[in-house]
């Protein structure tokens, strides 16, 4: 395949509360564009839609919903702009995605609801072609700015979240290992803003060229409840 016919990567920046996803997003983000690199920064939830807005007013506690609900609607938020992530991506532009399906796993099975039930309902969406998770600890991320403010902003569901993510790291290099697709790369967030800016690059530049090849979905293949 030609260069002019390759795609956008699919890149996912996942991570706890207070981790620094949006910070590093948005450096990345730039440092493309500097490189005139066509780029496009989703954020999830997307909190412009329909959807989006009652998910805001849910995480603000402005209102209350079953555990069920609100899981469904952070998967719904996903699913009406999957078509769109497409079409971007097949037009050669990279997605930078701040948060996606994983978030949606982790804290919701945090909440005690069954795993393989949170994940049922993103499968075969569009898969990202790199995770990347920053990693901090609940206690190091309670000492950042403006922690506390949302509504899964305590320490004791942060930590149950850090130990979903960790299950996901596991199966996802597991799947990778059998596809070649989809790579997770951990990387340590407790770092200077700096450090962690640097270990973003390293992984991201291999990708910043396009990609051959179709865009794969998520988790088919799997048992499903």
């Amino acid at each position: 395949m030609s260069s002019s016919k390759k795609r956008g990567a699919f890149i996912v920046i996942e991570g706890l509360d207070r981790s620094g996803k949006s910070t590093q997003a948005a450096t990345l983000v730039e440092r493309l564009q500097a490189k005139h690199i066509a780029v496009q920064l989703q954020k999830f939830p997307d909190r412009t839609t329909t959807i989006g807005r009652m998910i805001d007013s849910y995480l603000r506690s402005e209102s209350d919903l079953d555990d069920h609900t609100i899981h469904l609607l952070f998967s719904a938020n996903r699913w009406e702009l999957a078509t769109s992530i497409e079409e971007t991506l097949n037009a050669g532009t990279i997605i930078l995605c701040d948060r996606y399906a994983f978030s949606g796993i982790a804290f919701s099975a945090s909440k005690g609801l069954p795993f393989e039930w949170c994940r049922a309902p993103d499968v075969s969406l569009p898969a990202p072609d790199l995770i990347l998770f920053l990693d901090i600890t609940p206690e190091k991320a309670k000492e950042r700015g403006g922690y506390g403010e949302e509504r899964y902003e305590k320490e004791e569901t942060q930590r149950k979240v850090r130990q979903i993510f960790g299950r996901m790291a596991e199966e996802t290099a597991a799947q990778y290992e059998k596809s070649n697709h989809g790579r997770w790369v951990t990387i340590d967030a407790s770092q200077s803003l700096e450090a962690v800016t640097a270990d973003i690059w390293k992984v991201v530049e291999p990708f910043v060229e396009g990609l051959s090849g179709p865009i794969h979905r998520l988790w088919e293949g799997l048992d499903q409840p």
